[in-house]
């Protein structure tokens, strides 16, 4: 017996996680799942203006400011996936920091956040679509629930068919999106002249008040960055691809929509109000160079960029249902994987009519698109708070488990945590109140009676939360080798000798 022999006597036959593509995607695939995760190039049109309402002419520190929490974010995750695989995402390594209490809430943070983000990108292509062929308000309504259903459709294709032909999707489709974006606001960035706005740079009244209050709209530019890390059973080296996916994300985020944040506070720098006045500033800029062209390639971008949100939200949220399924806290069914495409098509196909379903309900109660979003993007920023305060705890937890305790990763902890958990209080308090609070007054006890039911009528369930992928003896010695069927006539080789003490 050899030394790989011994070794693999002391692993599993298989994976907890078999069943899924492991060890396929490339680093640009999984990059491209976490950059349309966040979606930044919806998020270069939309959140420079809703920063300025809190931060005025400070609206890009409140940005850089939350570029660098994110960061601070992303390294947490990244002290867990690089020693870890997990499809669970941030469930499953707050898991092995904090045990399964925990790690069932940040669970249900990540449920509500991808769920409620996977609708708002449904509901949010749609209704880009219908602004970019131009369609007149009274048909809109109809021609985008409509469209929310054919979207779904593509995407329930793209993400059961194979994680590379989703990953392929994404990262074309997020590629454009973010093209088209950076050629928008660099027309308009050369139409106003290009130079150094100091003012924004040395802001003058804006105190550090108003600073701190647009972190928090700002950090809404960063939801769903951390999507990469539903993907370690399928990346091909996923301790160095993971981390440096998220962390890459959060910077890239932060420079596309610090770029965006400059470029609309300089247009709007000697308008009255500035640009926490306007609602649509990309299109009043637009129309006051004389540039009708551009609004259509923005709603191109914008609609590429919540598509492919949708792909990599679906995604991620089949996999956190994937893990739930196959540790016993969900039905065991959800823990399928396609025999052909080896994807979770069963979590899937359970999830995605319901992120259809919602945004085709409230359109046919009369709720318009835009009117949709809000309650869906804010309610999911709750869920994502949730599990990011969470996995920042855990980190420190985990790495002294394992004797890997750093003064690094407990100084990120005592920065970030604080800040996190004070984000999430005004959060809460300030978002509308029927949304955050229902939301977070039903799944609450919801989780809690799961938990207590788990821990007193099945133990093993709640010792099993935290999968991830370990290797096989598989990965060790490879596959079995098939049968050998000797010539007629000739006696049986020593290989298709069944073991001594076992029935042929």
């Amino acid at each position: 017996m050899n030394y790989s022999t011994r070794i693999a006597d002391q692993v599993r036959g298989q994976s907890p996680m078999a069943g899924l593509d492991r060890r396929n995607l490339g680093p640009m695939q999984v990059f491209a799942q976490s950059v349309s995760g966040a979606a930044p190039a919806a998020a270069m049109a939309v959140v420079p203006a809703i920063v300025a309402a809190s931060a005025g002419a400070a609206t890009i520190w409140s940005v850089l400011i939350a570029t660098g929490l994110a960061l601070l974010v992303a390294g947490c995750i990244g002290r867990f996936t690089r020693r870890m695989a997990a499809a669970g995402s941030l469930y499953s390594l707050t898991a092995k920091g904090l045990g399964a209490g925990p790690a069932l809430l940040a669970g249900a943070g990540l449920l509500v956040g991808y769920s409620l983000l996977g609708m708002a990108s449904l509901t949010g292509a749609a209704m880009q679509i219908t602004a970019l062929i131009g369609l007149a308000p009274a048909t809109s309504p109809v021609v985008a629930a409509v469209l929310v259903v054919v979207l779904a459709g593509l995407v329930a294709a793209c993400t059961i068919r194979g994680v590379r032909l989703s990953a392929a999707v994404v990262l074309l489709v997020e590629a454009l999106s973010i093209t088209l974006m950076l050629v928008v606001f660099g027309v308009l960035l050369v139409s106003q002249g290009i130079g150094v706005d100091s003012r924004q740079l040395v802001p003058s009244g804006t105190g550090v008040g108003a600073v701190v209050a647009g972190v928090l709209p700002a950090l809404g530019a960063f939801i769903g960055f951390e999507a990469a890390a539903a993907m370690g059973v399928e990346a091909r080296r996923p301790f160095r691809t993971i981390p440096r996916a998220v962390g890459a994300t959060a910077a890239l985020t932060g420079v596309l929509v610090l770029f965006a944040a400059y470029t609309q506070a300089a247009g709007f720098a000697g308008v009255p109000g500035g640009l926490a006045g306007q609602q649509q500033p990309v299109r009043a800029l637009a129309a006051a160079e004389h540039l009708p062209w551009l609004p259509t390639l923005l709603d191109a971008g914008v609609a590429t960029s919540f598509l492919a949100c949708s792909v990599a939200t679906t995604t991620a949220l089949a996999r956190l249902l994937f893990s739930m399924g196959r540790e016993g806290v969900l039905p065991a069914r959800l823990g399928r994987a396609h025999r052909r495409f080896r994807t979770p098509h069963v979590a899937i196909a359970v999830a995605l009519p319901v992120l259809a379903a919602v945004p085709v309900v409230l359109i046919s109660l009369g709720v318009s698109p835009a009117r949709a979003l809000v309650p869906l993007l804010t309610t999911a920023a709750l869920g994502y708070l949730v599990a990011y305060l969470l996995v920042c705890l855990a980190a420190p937890v985990f790495l002294h488990r394992i004797g890997e305790l750093t003064v690094p990763s407990v100084a990120a902890t005592s920065v970030i945590v604080p800040v996190l958990l004070v984000v999430l209080v005004a959060f809460v308090s300030t978002a509308p109140v029927s949304v955050a609070a229902l939301v977070t007054g039903a799944v609450l006890p919801l989780i809690g009676a799961r938990y207590l039911w788990m821990r007193a009528r099945h133990p093993e369930r709640v010792a099993a939360i935290g999968l991830y992928d370990e290797t096989s003896t598989a990965d060790l010695l490879g596959p079995p080798l098939p049968p050998r069927h000797p010539p007629p006539g000739s006696e049986p080789s020593p290989r298709s000798e069944p073991p001594p003490g076992r029935e042929r």
